[in-house]
């Protein structure tokens, strides 16, 4: 009995070990691709990496840096906002500089004042004070005159009626009454022929290089407000109220690293891709005008037709994807440019990867 156990026991295992081997030994039948992978469409096609951008006639986005420092007061745009060339973006902190440039206009708006004043000599009431002081010299000499007609007539009559030193001093007196009319006269001219050619020179020309001044401190108090250089869609925007920026752009708390503070591009219904062709691939492109190619959208069927617009006619090292401007490559590549109209059922961004596939010799 205790054998019969043990034998059906083991042929139980057996089974069971066969069964097993036999299921495990099954090979699942692959699964079908979720997208069809990017074929070369061409019989000598040269593979490349892409990535699209807003179609720009020179460079790549339009990266907006500001050129002073200072924290954001205001943000008045949204990434994915339409803007018009001239509106304002947002606003950097301006009190100190708005202050200075108020000062340097005060300044002018006095060195004018002055100006103005020395142009507009003599005043009404300075020249009748000259003509009184003239006026009262004339008098003053006749008087003096009178009184030295009458000593010396005198004198004339009966020498002993006037003394000599009497005499002497209406003489005095009357010399001493014309030189004063004389400098009254010439003072009465000066008055008259305004201010001095020289001062006014002086001041105009100060107030030239303090109108300058405030022109300067203007327009550098106008770079405290960000406005939009073009027509176009705000694609990335680093900023926040509060935030402080420099020159340099704005800190990215996820890359750790200085970035523009707005990127803006033109709008979506005309895109361009950059396309870096592999340095040992060049000598296979075909002239300009016969270059063909075709794009493919990573995850999915479509590939777009592309319509070539431009090389940039400099190899670089192939960093430009990866954005590690510190990394050590060999492979270098030349950007081409191809242009193309975007899908209308499928989404697509600027800064997204595709693949390209170009013609060749």
């Amino acid at each position: 009995m205790h054998n019969r156990v043990l034998f059906i026991a083991s042929a139980t295992g057996l089974l069971i070990a066969l069964a097993s081997a036999y299921i495990f030994s099954q090979q699942p039948s692959p699964q079908p691709p979720a997208f069809k992978p990017a074929a070369n469409p061409y019989a000598n096609g040269i593979y490349a990496n892409g990535i699209v951008e807003s179609v720009q006639a020179q460079g790549e986005n339009i990266n907006i840096y500001p050129e002073i420092t200072g924290p954001i007061t205001q943000v008045l745009v949204a990434e994915g906002d339409r803007v018009h060339k001239g509106d304002v973006l947002l606003t950097i902190d301006d009190s100190v500089q708005r202050a200075t440039a108020e000062q340097q206009q005060a300044q002018a708006d006095a060195a004018r004042a002055m100006l103005a004043e020395l142009k507009a000599e003599p005043r009404p009431e300075t020249l009748d004070i000259a003509r009184a002081q003239v006026s009262n010299a004339e008098a003053t000499l006749r008087n003096a005159e009178d009184q030295l007609a009458k000593q010396q007539q005198a004198y004339g009559i009966n020498p002993r009626s006037i003394s000599l030193d009497a005499l002497d001093n209406s003489i005095n007196a009357q010399r001493i009454a014309a030189t004063n009319l004389a400098v009254v006269q010439r003072q009465l001219a000066l008055t008259r022929a305004g201010a001095w050619r020289f001062d006014v020179e002086n001041q105009d020309r100060q107030y030239a290089a303090l109108l300058k001044s405030y022109a300067a401190s203007a327009a550098l108090l106008a770079k405290y407000t960000i406005r939009a250089p073009s027509d176009g869609i705000v694609r990335a925007l680093q900023a926040a109220v509060g935030s402080y920026v420099s020159p340099q752009g704005a800190y990215d708390s996820y890359t750790r690293a200085m970035s523009p503070l707005i990127v803006m591009g033109t709008p979506d219904d005309q895109l361009q891709v950059r396309v870096y062709i592999d340095e040992i691939l060049i000598h296979r492109m075909t002239e300009p005008s016969a270059m063909h190619a075709q794009l493919f959208i990573r995850g999915t069927d479509r590939q777009i037709p592309l319509t070539f617009a431009r090389i940039q006619p400099y190899v670089t090292p192939k960093i430009e994807l990866s954005d590690e401007r510190q990394e050590r490559v060999d492979l270098r590549v030349l950007p081409v440019i191809f242009r193309f109209e975007k899908p209308k059922d499928i989404p697509l961004y600027p800064g997204q990867l595709v693949d390209v596939y170009v013609s060749a010799r």
